[in-house]
């Protein structure tokens, strides 16, 4: 836990944004309805917290309490409405930052402005293209994933329409 805080008692304590981005992950991927269901979640996790903590946590992130098709109450993170489409998104950081989209065998490499690559590849992840496996970014290129050589023909094809 690079990020966490060491305790005088050689435990340790997640900072609050991470105990926050874990609380909104959990909320997510997990059917959670109480604040007890949660403590013990991030208990699970590795975070030991108290219900005020949770209690903080929750209306911090704005989670509200909704019923499932079943009628059980869960959390659920707020509406993300003001949210870009992802296209939209992928499509304006290649046109500001993109330089070349080249195939390699089931590969494409992407070549952009330092600093853009993670973002570029986390545009990727989010659009949940279908001829996308996964990305890998470094600092200045982004390395994309393809099943085979033809579809990393057609996925850098697609991208390079997109640079400026």
């Amino acid at each position: 836990m690079r990020n966490a805080l060491r305790m005088q008692n050689g435990t340790t304590a997640l900072r609050k944004f991470e105990r926050q981005r874990l609380v909104a992950s959990l909320v997510e991927r997990k059917r959670l309805g109480t604040q007890l269901e949660l403590i013990e979640a991030l208990a699970a996790a590795g975070c030991h917290v108290t219900q005020a903590t949770v209690s903080r946590d929750v209306r911090e992130l704005g989670i509200l309490k909704t019923q499932d098709p079943l009628g059980r109450t869960r959390y659920s993170l707020p509406s993300r409405a003001g949210r870009v489409d992802p296209r939209e998104l992928l499509d304006t950081l290649l046109a500001q930052f993109g330089r070349s989209a080249v195939a390699a065998q089931n590969l494409v490499v992407i070549q952009c402005e330092i600093g853009s690559a993670p973002a570029i590849a986390r545009a990727l992840d989010r659009l949940a293209h279908p001829l996308v496996v996964g990305t890998l970014a470094g600092d200045d290129t982004c390395l994309v994933i393809s099943a085979d050589a033809r579809d990393a023909r057609s996925l850098a094809s697609d991208l390079a329409d997109s640079l400026r």
